[in-house]
């Protein structure tokens, strides 16, 4: 299936289906930011940005919210 075929297939989708569609790509959607998230915290690829912002916190550069 072609990209343009599955456009056509969400645009000829009645409201009701959409919506319950739009729900499972939500959380297909998270659950691969999810994943991808994980794997990059336990590959090391977050580390200096997570000490970039300590360093940050440390040296008075944040506000609270």
């Amino acid at each position: 299936m072609t990209l343009q075929e599955i456009e056509k297939a969400i645009t000829d989708l009645p409201r009701e289906d959409l919506s319950e569609f739009r729900d499972w790509f939500l959380e297909f959607d998270a659950a691969i930011w999810d994943r991808k998230f994980e794997e990059d915290a336990a590959s090391g690829r977050l580390d200096e940005m997570g000490r970039k912002a300590i360093r940050d916190y440390e040296e008075g550069h944040c506000e609270e919210l």
